[in-house]
């Protein structure tokens, strides 16, 4: 007999779990990470491979069939691709996916895919090399555009994530979506979100998704919203009327989808969060080293997404920015 599906109090169904495998990152995006004195979880307190593929084999029980593998920059963790078959073998995961800056990516590509992985998204605001090092802090373009170009010989169904930072991006929509579109690849501007480690967000810095479909749709072809999308997806689907792909725009600002939310969160450290901006979280980690049941983890998950509240309230004065930030919540 099939377990309930696990159902909040506002009627949402949640079948999509990502999973934070570290918090470190390769590289300091300015809008995630200060370039210095970044405080990191000691690996101890990370989960460990069984652990993670403990919690994902309950979770599934419990009618998840989505998988993220996130970070931090996932591709720092050893032996990822071992994580990755495994999670893969899991009976009733139906998608498994993977977000990272690829930085990593031309030695790891292709054995992520030998172990299962068909799906990633490769965050990348710009494919300017002086906006790259102003950005991320690091010299690195040259290996994510090597490793986009590998990933795409190799077969992946791959996305950009772009953050959308107003007075600084604008001279990059454009062209990252010709790259885009030049390699098959589908960009998806996220706007600019309260998730910094130094309080640099205000609302007057987000990039809005309505200015960049203005933009793309007068320097390349006219933007159409995608027909039948699904209303459970975060990010709003168009596509350009002349058949030169797909564009995606996650705004969270502008549009929040909190009433659609299907999404719950662990993070590398074993704290279980039905919100991204969530200030409250829920101590898996405590349960799996103490020789808590199967049975005993999952009405924990039960609780917490039973506990979920509407949405993050980003565009009230009620708002209240998570304790922590994006790096160490997981992307």
């Amino acid at each position: 007999m099939a377990a309930a599906p696990l159902i909040d109090s506002f009627g949402r169904v949640h079948d999509n779990l990502r999973i934070s495998v570290t918090d470190r990152c390769n590289i300091r995006c300015f809008y995630c990470m200060p370039e210095t004195d970044v405080h990191f979880v000691r690996r101890s307190e990370i989960l460990d491979f069984e652990e993670i593929e403990r919690f994902a084999r309950i979770a599934v029980t419990l009618g998840i069939r989505k998988l993220r593998i996130t970070g931090g920059e996932p591709l720092v963790r050893r032996d990822l691709p071992v994580l990755i078959r495994r999670l893969s073998a899991i009976p009733g995961v139906e998608d498994l996916a993977l977000t990272t800056n690829g930085v990593l990516l031309p030695q790891l590509a292709e054995p992520l895919y030998e172990a299962g992985l068909r799906r990633m998204n490769v965050h990348l605001d710009t494919i300017d090399r002086a906006r790259f090092l102003q950005i991320t802090r690091r010299d690195d373009i040259d290996k994510v555009l090597a490793g986009l170009e590998v990933s795409k010989k190799l077969g992946f169904k791959v996305k950009l994530n772009a953050v959308a930072v107003k007075n600084l991006v604008e001279p990059d929509i454009v062209p990252l979506a010709r790259y885009a579109r030049e390699n098959g690849f589908e960009v998806r501007y996220i706007e600019f979100m309260p998730l910094d480690a130094q309080n640099l967000w205000d609302r007057s810095k987000v990039l809005l998704a309505d200015d960049i479909i203005a933009a793309l749709s007068r320097e390349i072809a006219p933007l159409i919203p995608v027909p039948d999308p699904d209303p459970r997806a975060p990010a709003s689907e168009y596509q350009f009327a002349d058949g030169g792909g797909r564009v995606g725009f996650i705004a969270s600002v502008s549009r929040p989808f909190c009433l659609n939310c299907n999404r719950v969160r662990l993070t590398a450290d074993g704290k279980l969060r039905y919100c991204l901006f969530a200030v409250e979280e829920d101590d898996v980690k405590a349960l799996l080293r103490s020789g808590a049941s199967d049975e005993e983890i999952a009405a924990l998950v039960r609780r917490n997404i039973a506990g979920k509240w509407e949405g993050h309230e980003i565009n009230s004065t009620r708002f209240v920015a998570p304790p922590r930030p994006m790096y160490s919540i997981g992307g």
